[in-house]
């Protein structure tokens, strides 16, 4: 295995007989070596293999700039979350990641702070990337020393949801958050009350919105606005989950310039009826 280029005494970039680009880390590493030379594979401890060339182009210029080991912090918490989620994770949270912590880090070492303003949103839309991002903070100050606010555990989760869902950035994940939240506030003062979000009937109705919001951002939200039967029968059936719906419909046409098509909307009235039916059965109300 032939080293492509040194980053520091534990780092390089090399290439493994597929061609396939990998940036490979063990101490000492590459003490004394050079590009070209081949590399001591018995001092490999962590081997990263991406895909993408423009991405691993991108990480390697990242990598002059910090140290090794936010790498492997970035690494960890990547595989935690893997673990955690039960899931594969986007590869482009390598770079997204690990540029974070890096900045991040950085800030507070000058005693400056950010506030990110969907920290309330984010441990209620997204229960279980905050729960691993509580892990990762956990994991960062007890490596690093340094006490983190709790704002990080949303940035962290945002990254974590971002890569997840596969979606092109964190300004797409951001508004996407922001229309679950502001339907969600439509739904809750509509009705004039505060539903049970522990509930499968509460959970259930945001998957329905987050994947609503995703494939509305990314533009797969289509048919034809066509008169459709079942849009017919649930408007005059559910009218308070109707009403409410209109409702929903102005504020994505005010604030986002969408057209919601009757399929949609019929979708909208059945589970907004049935969330609210359900809680009231429950005695939530």
């Amino acid at each position: 295995m032939r080293i492509k280029k040194v980053f520091n005494n534990n780092v390089v970039l090399t290439e493994n007989n597929n061609h396939l680009e990998m940036i490979v880390m063990g101490r000492g590493l590459a003490f004394q070596k050079r590009a070209g030379e081949e590399i001591d594979e018995t001092k490999i401890e962590k081997t990263f293999v991406i895909h993408s060339k423009s991405l691993s182009d991108k990480l390697s210029e990242l990598l002059k700039e910090i140290p090794s080991d936010q790498l492997e912090l970035s690494n960890d918490i990547i595989e935690l979350a893997k673990r955690e989620l039960g899931c594969s994770l986007n590869e482009t949270i390598y770079l997204a990641l690990t540029d974070h912590i890096h900045f991040m880090l950085s800030r507070m070492q000058k005693g400056l702070t950010v506030k990110n303003p969907l920290l309330w949103e984010v441990k209620k839309f997204y229960k279980d990337e905050y729960r691993v991002a509580k892990h990762a903070v956990q994991m960062i100050e007890e490596r690093t020393g340094i006490q983190l606010p709790e704002d990080e555990k949303a940035s962290i989760a945002l990254h974590l949801f971002n890569a997840r869902q596969g979606s092109s950035g964190m300004e797409q994940t951001m508004k996407m958050t922001e229309i679950v939240n502001g339907i969600t506030n439509i739904v809750k003062y509509h009705f004039g009350i505060t539903f049970d979000e522990e509930s499968m009937n509460y959970n259930r109705f945001i998957t329905h919105l987050r994947y609503f919001a995703y494939r509305m951002i990314r533009g797969e939200v289509h048919g034809e606005d066509e008169e459709s039967s079942l849009f017919e029968q649930v408007s005059r059936h559910y009218v308070e989950s109707y009403q409410c719906t209109l409702r929903i419909q102005d504020y994505l046409q005010i604030n986002y310039n969408f057209d919601i098509t009757k399929e949609e909307m019929a979708y909208f009235v059945i589970h907004i009826h049935r969330l609210y039916s359900r809680e009231k059965k429950n005695n939530i109300l």
